[in-house]
């Protein structure tokens, strides 16, 4: 951890860094402190390691795993190297990364710290950026709707957060955890305005008609998209 960064907590239940603070509870899963690891001592039981997804696309993950575990995506474009999301463990010998964005503010990861080490510019929705989870994580630039930047397409959705935002590069979807696969069953992720994140999937998969799409990153999985579309499309029809 930089010299200059306060103390800083990492939740062994779901993987949320807590920057700047001790709380008696994790904000995102109510966790008590007995559950906390310092970041140091995380990243001395963790290292991230590192997945092909194709020749341009890498997945990211804590090792061990890392309370609920979600995956991070190193992306390396023709003018700049990007990751979407963050992962939880912070681990220095992760290569560089120019740009880090955001599908939404669950997933902030060990963020402030890779800023600091490469360093890094920090990109989110700004509707989710203001939210209390987000205490102590410095943001750099902040968007609203949809654009494109050095080969990375973002679509804003909102619903499961205000700010939600799938990107794509290339023919990869990055969708997170839009949608989720829970004991087999796959569902739209319950957790915020069920009509509102209906209508943004719908949204997306009508994008998806139109656009060359090979393979789905997800928050933990990756898939072809002829598999994941067969196992999406029916939740909206």
């Amino acid at each position: 951890m930089d010299a200059d960064t306060k103390e800083q907590y990492v939740c062994q239940v779901c993987g949320y860094n807590m920057v700047g603070y001790l709380p008696d509870n994790c904000p995102f899963c109510g966790a008590s402190k007995q559950k906390f690891y310092s970041c140091d001592e995380n990243s001395a039981r963790r290292r991230v390691n590192s997945s092909r997804v194709n020749d341009r696309v890498t997945r990211l993950n804590s090792v061990p795993e890392l309370g609920y575990e979600h995956a991070a995506y190193r992306v390396e474009a023709e003018k700049n190297v990007f990751m979407i999301d963050c992962p939880s463990t912070y681990d220095q010998s992760v290569p560089q990364i120019d740009t880090i964005f955001f599908t939404h503010h669950h997933f902030l990861g060990a963020s402030n710290l890779y800023r600091s080490l490469y360093p890094a510019r920090v990109v989110i929705h700004k509707d989710d950026s203001n939210h209390d989870m987000c205490r102590g994580f410095p943001f750099d630039t902040l968007f609203s709707g949809s654009f494109t930047e050095n080969d990375l397409s973002a679509v804003h959705l909102g619903g499961h957060t205000p700010g939600f935002t799938c990107y794509f590069f290339g023919d990869v979807l990055f969708i997170c955890d839009y949608v989720i696969k829970e004991h087999g069953k796959w569902s739209i992720n319950p957790y915020g305005p069920e009509n509102e994140t209906r209508s943004g999937l719908k949204k997306l998969l009508s994008l998806l008609i139109e656009r060359p799409v090979k393979t789905v990153c997800g928050v933990d999985y990756v898939m072809s998209f002829p598999s994941w579309n067969a196992k999406v499309r029916p939740l909206i029809e």
